[in-house]
């Protein structure tokens, strides 16, 4: 019983923290009020209330090398381009793109902000530089950020750029061709859906950097670029030579650098010679004409490949004299209409009403010729001095090295977003760069999980809006467990299961011990006359049956009153049916059991066919009683 007591008592618990956790995910996020005039980074929290939460700028834990909220509300630290593009008109070369600090147009967490790119079809450009430039050398590197195409996306891009750390690197002139290590991120355009893990790997002989793209993902990408919901990516390089890139903490494409890239990290070991050139001679067609065709006879290549029908007869109703088209007789002339700057007004033409059939001249279909057999050509057979495919030799490639550990890659200072879009408000926020990937995950979960919670809330509050029988359903659901905890823990009633209850026969074919039946005398002698009950009284050594006594009574009469005593058979009889076969057998069961002396003193239910029998078989003793008097 105890340890049915724990386990009921556990799964209590258990469903109670299902329901707690089911009504905290469901009923959506309640956030501080962020307050415009602050300048801190952190949003002051104040006592939290019972099923609220507070929104706080995320804080890195452990070591990192760049981060960024923007929840301060100023772009400190970060630097607009003022550099042109190269090869394109001063007009549109200029990085004159506007950013702005923001909260999400959707979904919002107050007090959560976001650098937000607002111009379209225009170039931004916009850096910072890290705490402390990373040096690959042991330590894997993590790079994560949010972005949310608010509007979608027709054309552009949101990746971004991990500026190499050259001596050179000046900020302000930041641009397409500032020298990069790594470029990430996701970039659209047509129906091209794509994420960019590139990096520049220097080629240790010549120096000479070459970009290298890793393999495109397994997965479709169209929803993250068109649900307008806040994606988190992150890029993973580790020290053995593997990366990952994952979407919202799911893996979406992973391999190794010396594998899964194009072109490759090593270059191959020969190379074709390019002085090698093909001989004039050199016969590389597989098959020619045959030489000894000949164009046949008949062969007709004047005839045409279709010719008018002669079968066709011109449709009833055909209009040869109007045109198929007329002046729009609705038409008006605009009132600012001017002849002598836009030229003469003529009305929108439309389709003559008056061609059903047809108008214009009629000329019969054209159908394909029975006749026409084309230009004549020989059939082709086997070159009998083919000699194949020309290719030039190769030779050891001048330039091979074997790079087998291309994670030493350029070391980075800077991160920057060099970008153009036809659409705006692309959003950015939670920028870190660290070694660990659980400082990058506590840093999601502080800031791109809230976002989340709360997007999801607004969600199904808005599906319940569309579709009110979703509230019906989320009451249910939420009702459920609550009725289930209700049912195991609450209380209950416990019932006697073992009650002493006697059997439910009829007097008349009960069996009675002797004690029983002296307790029935002592009840007749209330009710009869004395003189009637010294009569009554007689020894019995055994248990006797009432059927029994009434019988032995009755037998000296049992000739002289026949009509009377079958009578009172039959009555007794009708009673007897109505008792059930069920307490019938208890009976017979009671009579064979060794305690009957025991099972006389439990409590007996004494219903209505029992009283009836008992005063029936008293007065039937009374009468024959009073007739033995008599006689």
């Amino acid at each position: 019983i105890v340890n049915m007591r724990f386990q009921g008592v556990g799964l209590c618990l258990g469903l109670l923290f299902i329901t707690v956790n089911a009504e905290f995910m469901n009923d959506g996020v309640e956030v501080e009020d962020f307050n415009e005039n602050s300048e801190e980074s952190n949003i002051k929290e104040d006592e939290p209330s019972s099923g609220t939460i507070k929104y706080k700028t995320p804080q890195p834990i452990g070591e990192v090398y760049f981060t960024e909220t923007f929840d301060s509300g100023k772009l400190a630290g970060w630097v607009l381009s003022k550099a042109k593009k190269d090869d394109m008109d001063s007009e549109i070369s200029i990085y004159d793109g506007r950013w702005e600090i923001e909260e999400l147009k959707e979904d919002q967490v107050p007090g959560d902000r976001g650098l937000v790119l607002k111009s379209k079809a225009k170039h931004h450009a916009i850096s910072a530089i890290l705490a402390k430039p990373f040096i690959f050398s042991d330590k894997p590197l993590i790079v994560q950020y949010e972005v949310n195409f608010q509007d979608g996306i027709d054309c552009g891009g949101a990746y971004i750029k991990l500026l190499a750390d050259t001596d050179d690197l000046i900020l302000e002139n930041f641009y397409d061709k500032t020298s990069y290590t790594i470029m990430f991120g996701p970039d659209k355009c047509g129906e091209d859906y794509k994420l960019h893990f590139i990096f520049r790997h220097k080629h240790p002989k010549t120096g000479a950097f070459e970009e290298k793209h890793a393999k495109p993902p397994d997965v479709d990408l169209k929803e993250f670029f068109t649900d307008r919901k806040t994606h988190l990516y992150t890029l993973v390089i580790n020290p053995d030579d593997t990366f990952e890139i994952f979407i919202d903490q799911k893996v979406v494409n992973q391999g190794s650098l010396l594998e899964d890239v194009d072109p490759p990290i090593n270059p191959p070991r020969e190379i074709d010679d390019p002085s090698d050139k093909k001989p004039d001679e050199w016969d590389d067609r597989a098959r020619i004409p045959d030489p000894t065709a000949v164009k046949p006879e008949d062969w007709d290549e004047n005839e045409p490949a279709q010719i008018e029908d002669s079968s066709a007869v011109k449709p009833d109703g055909w209009l040869d004299d109007e045109p198929k088209f007329i002046p729009n007789p609705s038409a008006k002339k605009p009132d600012d209409w001017s002849d002598d700057m836009d030229g003469e007004w003529e009305a929108p033409r439309m389709p003559n009403p008056a061609c059903q059939i047809g108008c214009g001249e009629w000329k019969p279909p054209m159908i394909d010729n029975p006749k026409y057999k084309g230009v004549w050509r020989p059939p082709t057979i086997s070159n009998p001095s083919y000699q194949g495919i020309w290719s030039p030799q190769k030779i050891p490639n001048p330039d091979y090295f074997e790079d087998d550990h291309p994670f030493l890659l350029t070391s980075f200072s800077a991160l920057g977003l060099e970008l153009w879009s036809m659409t705006p408000n692309i959003y950015f926020d939670n920028f870190i760069i660290c070694s660990e990937k659980e400082v990058a995950d506590r840093w999601a979960a502080d800031g791109w999980e809230l976002k989340i919670m709360v997007a999801n809330a607004n969600e199904l509050k808005t599906a319940a809006e569309e579709r009110p029988w979703l509230w019906l359903m989320y009451l249910v659901m939420a009702g459920l467990p609550i009725a289930l905890v209700t049912s195991f823990c609450w209380p209950r009633k416990v019932t006697k299961k073992y009650e002493d209850v006697g059997p439910k026969t009829t007097e008349i074919c009960k069996p009675q011990t002797k004690a029983a039946l002296e307790q029935g005398v002592e009840e007749e002698k209330a009710l009869e006359k004395p003189e009637d009950l010294e009569e009554e009284k007689k020894p019995s050594d055994g248990d006797v049956v009432i059927v029994e006594k009434v019988e032995e009574v009755g037998e000296p009469e049992e000739k002289s009153e026949e009509g009377e005593t079958i009578e009172g058979q039959e009555e007794m009889n009708k009673l007897n049916k109505s008792g059930s076969e069920d307490e019938m057998k208890e009976a017979d069961e009671s009579t064979g059991s060794g305690d009957a002396p025991l099972k006389s003193l439990r409590k007996r239910r004494v219903t209505t066919t029992e009283v009836t029998v008992r005063e029936m078989g008293r007065k039937r003793q009374m009468k024959e009683r009073h007739k033995m008097v008599d006689k």
